[in-house]
């Protein structure tokens, strides 16, 4: 008998069927997403290395001030341009894009536009 998932079990399920095909080189790293309840996180990661290159998140202590007020969305946005700004800072041009096992609407997307308006390439 099958057993039902979980909504976290399934994403988990998703981003690993992705993470067979994506892979972070030092060339092109990899640009993960990961979405809770209340934030939203961003990380270049280096997978040959296996090291976070750069990183941003919405809880950050650079842009926790300017988060007053605004809606998820425009949170994801706004982590989205902090992380093409940190990674064009670290020499990083072209990234992999990396959903995270989660829909590439609302914040992701947002996310993904906001480090595409940043400069990021992916």
């Amino acid at each position: 008998m099958a057993r039902n998932k979980t909504r976290s079990e399934a994403r988990l399920h998703r981003h690993r069927r992705v993470r067979k095909k994506i892979h972070g080189t030092p060339e092109r790293p990899r640009l993960n997403v990961f979405r809770s309840l209340t934030g939203i996180y961003a990380q270049v990661i280096d997978d040959e290395a296996g090291r976070t290159l750069v990183a941003a998140s919405s809880i950050d202590r650079e842009l926790r001030p300017k988060m007053k007020g605004l809606t998820k969305t425009e949170q994801a946005a706004l982590v989205g341009k902090a992380i093409a700004e940190r990674a064009l800072a670290a020499g990083i041009k072209q990234v992999v894009f990396d959903r995270g096992g989660y829909r590439y609407i609302g914040r992701v997307r947002a996310l993904a536009e906001g480090a595409r308006e940043g400069g990021l390439q992916f």
